[in-house]
């Protein structure tokens, strides 16, 4: 970062612009000094932010450059002996901060597609109705430690801006940002292949998209090269707290081979899952091959089953989902487009398998 120099310094002797502008942001400080400690965190962020703003707008002045965080930085830290925050570098991360989040066009199809009542308290979820409900708004429920967390990886705002909706709706703790983050959750959420527009109501649609994954991470089992489906499952089962983890939040686990007795007939479904908020069982079959149409129908006979056998009034209508080891993307969308029953097929990845062992 440099050292400053008395050269640099000399640009803020009796500049008039900088001496009234400092001024404002002491005063926006000892404003958030005396704010009671419910929500001070909100303060905090909301205090950084302007600040942000106000750097940039400030910079836009070329005599400035990053002299200017120096200077500002010795100013407020001689004015607050006793509050910490206002070195070079976080006074950077407020820059940051505003640059990556205060872009509205990027992050409002985020905000509308996601069913806001559940991830913020109002009135922060009346987002994309009539009011002046900003990004900030979402931000400044975040811990500062997240932000800088994730400004530090200069992800695009959209997926920045992802990763703090997701931290707000399940109270992630740091590392389990960090945790998610390197599980590519961003890159796996919506991208998998589903009848959802066609089969549920809107806003469940666009939630059900988002908490199926394409592809799933199965690093955390071992198996052996030549693994059957049984054994896929089997090891999904003795991992299943891992499992759940990788499923994300709202699975709860119901059972494996869970029997589906229609008539003198029975069935058994590979995994049954309850998501919580969803309101919805989900009945998983796993496929260690490619995909085949075939597949789908006998999902779909599951599906059917559960509801039938389990589904209370309270529930919503069963969801398949079909986890397969490769999938031609065009025939799966094909073979879900007319079907009545809500189907997502997505993949899983492997890092590595075990060489079998020679039997003699």
């Amino acid at each position: 970062m440099g050292v400053m120099k008395h050269s640099d310094i000399s640009v803020f002797q009796a500049d008039a612009a900088y001496a009234d502008w400092i001024k404002s942001v002491l005063s926006r400080i000892k404003r958030t000094q005396v704010s009671t400690a419910i929500g001070i965190n909100q303060q905090l962020i909301r205090l950084y932010w302007s600040i942000g703003e106000d750097i940039i707008r400030m910079q836009e002045n070329s005599k400035y450059g990053d002299a200017l965080l120096y200077k500002m930085s010795e100013d407020l830290q001689r004015s607050f002996p006793d509050m910490k925050g206002f070195s070079f570098r976080n006074l950077y991360y407020m820059k940051a901060m505003y640059l990556t989040f205060n872009q509205k066009d990027t992050i409002l199809p985020q905000l509308v597609a996601k069913p806001q009542k559940q991830i913020v308290p109002q009135p922060v979820a009346d987002f994309g109705k009539e009011t002046d409900i900003t990004p900030l708004d979402y931000v400044s429920l975040v811990p500062w430690g997240h932000i800088r967390y994730l400004l530090d990886k200069h992800f695009e705002p959209a997926k920045a801006f992802f990763y703090i909706l997701q931290t707000i709706e399940h109270g992630w703790s740091r590392n389990m940002l960090l945790n998610m983050i390197s599980t590519d959750l961003y890159e796996s959420q919506g991208s998998q292949t589903n009848n959802f527009p066609t089969t549920l109501p809107s806003m469940e649609s666009d939630y059900a998209r988002e908490i199926i994954k394409d592809p799933y991470h199965f690093d955390f089992l071992t198996l052996t090269d030549g693994y059957k489906e049984k054994d896929l499952q089997h090891a999904l089962e003795e991992n299943i707290s891992r499992f759940l983890i990788e499923l994300g939040d709202g699975f709860a686990y119901v059972g494996r081979q869970v029997k589906l007795e229609i008539n003198d007939d029975e069935f058994y479904c590979d995994l049954l899952f309850y998501h919580l908020r969803l309101r919805r069982y989900i009945v998983v079959e796993l496929k260690t091959g490619k995909f085949e149409p075939e597949f789908v129908s006998k999902l779909n006979l599951y599906c059917t089953a559960v509801d039938h056998l389990f589904k209370t009034d309270a529930d919503g209508e069963t969801i398949g989902l079909l986890i397969c080891k490769e999938k031609n993307d065009l025939v799966a969308q094909w073979t879900v487009e007319k079907s009545q029953q809500p189907i997502a097929i997505t993949r899983y990845e492997l890092s590595k398998l075990l060489p079998k062992t020679e039997t003699t």
